[in-house]
């Protein structure tokens, strides 16, 4: 299965990073503009058992719930349905001599088997690696002493 998986260190502590994470707007603030996302409803933040669905372009329905949380190490959520087959994205926090190495670690499987994977893995990962490269670059906005 394809694992996908990109850091970033945030000059700030962990205990920083993980808040920023746990903020009820988060999610709103880490998506890009395209394509658009939108959170259709949320329970439960980032804790264990807590769910989100989203619309994401206006027509992909995709509900995640969380099924790890450990406060300023890690949060885990799942896709239950959605566009994969399986999705597994770990937000791993690690204390590092410059503040927060950020992990974000996704294995995923898209429908189609091995062929359609193994063929959609360059372009999956692309995306992926623009989206995370946004989503770090807010973080850092957000977290490090300049931020907000």
């Amino acid at each position: 299965m394809p694992t996908f998986v990109q850091q970033v260190v945030i000059r700030a502590p962990v205990r920083v990073v993980f808040a920023f994470h746990e903020r009820d707007d988060a999610l709103t603030l880490l998506s890009p503009a395209f394509p658009p996302v939108t959170v259709v409803r949320r329970h439960g933040g980032i804790l264990e058992g807590a769910e989100v669905e989203l619309r994401v372009a206006g027509l992909v329905r995709w509900l995640a719930r969380h099924t790890a949380y450990e406060a300023n190490r890690l949060f885990v959520d799942e896709q239950v349905s959605g566009p994969f087959r399986r999705w597994v994205h770990r937000h791993e926090f690690e204390a590092v001599a410059a503040g927060t190495r950020l992990t974000d670690r996704v294995l995923y499987e898209l429908p189609g088997g091995r062929w359609l994977n193994a063929l959609a893995r360059v372009p999956v990962d692309a995306g992926l690696k623009q989206m995370f490269a946004h989503r770090h670059r807010v973080t850092k906005q957000y977290c490090e002493p300049e931020g907000h």
